[in-house]
């Protein structure tokens, strides 16, 4: 008869301090500190730019400014081929939806790193950080898609049903960036080099996410190599995310080969993006649980 040895600590019913939980306790802990989560985010969020005169009102008039920057330039040399009819309110829905995931992105990648010290001293499920990173870029979100509502409805776009579309759009994107932010924070742990190729990552992904031009215009121009690289770009999911947003504040391009920004395909691919990223991001972030603050 054989017997499977049991290690001392738990014949005299220790745990081991600092273990990894179980996925389901895990998440339970999680629930708990909600509102700790929530109150991070929102503290934080509030204290970006309160030195500044204009404190919050940098949070938009950034990348406002970044969307008049883009709009001079690219406006100018770029052909009106694979430039929409409505380029204003397009280049600016490209820019302030960009500006969500470029912060989770890099936010996420020092969520731990940058904490090193809270992380070290007290205990508490770690996924609280890069879940409080994405909520705070998340608030600074609501304002920015406000003056986008103002800047399409000056620039001619009617109120319509397909308005609705946003906010389911705007919570599979949170979903995909959380995701994004819980491989990030993990990774920059082990590597954390990685920190400084974020920036290159993140601009790779402006000029290949359709921000400032028409993807399917130019993917319908394209032959050879040049091809392969704009379907990558077609199905790059931050585009996506963009268009699904775009869809519903904007009147179709008339150029545009499917005569919407968004096709059911894209939706479905959208809610693939966030719903698996999130639970592979997250799993990834937890099975290194106990070693955040020893590496």
């Amino acid at each position: 008869m054989t017997s499977t040895a049991v290690p001392a600590d738990r014949q005299q019913g220790l745990t081991k301090l600092g273990g990894r939980p179980t996925l389901g306790r895990y998440m339970t802990q999680l629930w708990g500190r909600r509102h700790f989560v929530i109150e991070l985010a929102y503290s934080r969020f509030r204290s970006q730019n309160e030195e500044d005169r204009l404190g919050i009102g940098w949070t938009v008039l950034g990348p406002l400014i970044n969307a008049a920057v883009y709009g001079l330039i690219f406006g100018v040399i770029m052909s009106s081929g694979t430039r929409p009819d409505n380029f204003v309110p397009f280049l600016v829905t490209g820019v302030f939806v960009f500006q969500y995931f470029s912060s989770c992105l890099s936010g996420g990648a020092k969520a731990i790193v940058g904490n090193m010290g809270l992380v070290r001293s007290l205990h508490f499920p770690r996924a609280v950080l890069p879940i409080s990173l994405v909520l705070q870029n998340a608030f600074a979100l609501m304002p920015m898609m406000a003056v986008l509502a103002v800047i399409v409805l000056l620039t001619g776009e009617p109120i319509k049903v397909q308005w609705l579309l946003v906010p389911p759009a705007l919570l599979l994107y949170t979903m995909f960036n959380l995701g994004i932010s819980f491989i990030a924070a993990r990774m920059t742990i082990h590597v954390r080099d990685l920190a400084q190729l974020i920036p290159f990552i993140s601009r790779v992904l402006f000029y290949m996410s359709g921000v400032f031009f028409s993807v399917k215009l130019t993917v319908g121009s394209q032959t050879g190599k040049a091809e392969i690289l704009a379907m990558f770009m077609e199905y790059n999911p931050v585009h996506i995310y963009i268009q699904l947003v775009r869809h519903g504040l904007l009147t179709p391009d008339p150029k545009e080969a499917s005569g919407a920004y968004a096709t059911p395909g894209m939706w479905l691919m959208g809610a693939a993006w966030g719903v698996g990223l999130m639970i592979l991001g997250f799993v990834y972030f937890w099975l290194a649980e106990e070693r955040y603050g020893r590496e």
